[in-house]
């Protein structure tokens, strides 16, 4: 099994390669976007829980606890880190 620093930086990866810049020069991304795309479903087995875990270690940011695919599609998930 892949270990949780490993999947954080892959997700981190791929929120820059998905997302989009604002203003401020943060990256962010939409839940539904990252959900959906191809390559994060071959590379995360628990994309919400690799979600949390990145919550958790403040690298992301999102509003509520549980994402899910549909309810939550909407949902910006911001890199706080550069």
């Amino acid at each position: 099994t892949m270990n949780v620093e490993h999947e954080i930086s892959l997700l981190v990866e791929e929120i820059r390669r998905l997302g989009t810049k604002n203003a401020d020069g943060q990256v962010s991304v939409k839940f539904g976007v990252l959900f959906a795309d191809e390559k994060c479903a071959n590379l995360f087995e628990a994309l919400v829980g690799t979600l949390k875990a990145a919550k958790r270690r403040k690298i992301v940011t999102y509003q509520g606890e549980l994402l899910l695919q549909g309810v939550h599609d909407n949902v910006d998930i911001m890199l706080l880190q550069g």
